[in-house]
């Protein structure tokens, strides 16, 4: 959110003392993540927030398992666009893990002919004790994913654990559901974090607009 003043004469106007404010979310469950994440790091030195990768920073390798129970690298897309999401498929809130899926669902449907040539979409479960490969091929088909294009992702706890930390990703279990922030991130052709995106405010308009700005940069 950007807060400014508008100044207004006779002839023009301008914006006057801008500042930029960092998205928060007033949802409550992601609302009740970020207590949860801030006592976790007080508690855990290891996952301060200094931690966290920050746009344009390289975003390091990492190995999951898809729905077809094949190791997947981020390395082996090196040259393309990523997009991941993280979700499980028990979540039954419409506007949490369905939306952000479903915005990769219309990120699929705009960019049909850039799929799995230059645009990859990853959807990273962070519920592996649920959601095993057989459970995140049925969801696939919820969708009517382009496996070439669009991969879902599963492995031990800690290694999700590792990779959703590094973009700021939390989560707990809470009486058989969890609790848990939303992100949707984009990693550039250059294996850079392009950005970070918190909250499920954005559109799947937006996002893919921001795809196509990697896409044609000329445009």
């Amino acid at each position: 959110m950007i807060e400014f003043t508008l100044v207004v004469d006779k002839d023009a106007a301008h914006a006057e003392g801008i500042h930029v404010h960092g998205f928060q979310s007033l949802e409550l469950d992601p609302l009740e993540a970020r207590r949860l994440a801030l006592l976790s790091r007080t508690l855990d030195p290891s996952r301060s927030a200094a931690t966290i990768l920050s746009v344009g920073q390289a975003v390091p390798d990492f190995a999951l398992m898809d729905q077809d129970r094949r190791t997947v690298r981020l390395s082996q897309f090196a040259g393309k666009i990523v997009v991941i999401s993280f979700m499980y498929t028990r979540c039954p809130f419409p506007n949490y893990c369905f939306r952000l899926s479903n915005n990769l669902g219309r990120i699929q449907s705009r960019f049909p002919h850039e799929m799995s040539r230059n645009l990859m979409l990853l959807s990273i479960t962070f519920d592996p004790i649920h959601d095993p490969p057989e459970v995140l091929a049925k969801y696939a088909t919820t969708w009517h994913a382009d496996l070439k294009g669009w991969r879902f992702l599963t492995g031990s706890a800690a290694d999700i654990q590792t990779v959703a930390h590094r973009f700021g990703m939390d989560y707990w279990p809470e009486e058989g559901l969890m609790i848990h922030a939303l992100h949707t991130v984009i990693i550039d052709q250059k294996g850079k974090l392009a950005a970070n995106l918190e909250g499920n405010e954005f559109t799947a308009d937006q996002l893919g607009d921001l795809v196509q700005a990697m896409l044609d940069p000329q445009r």
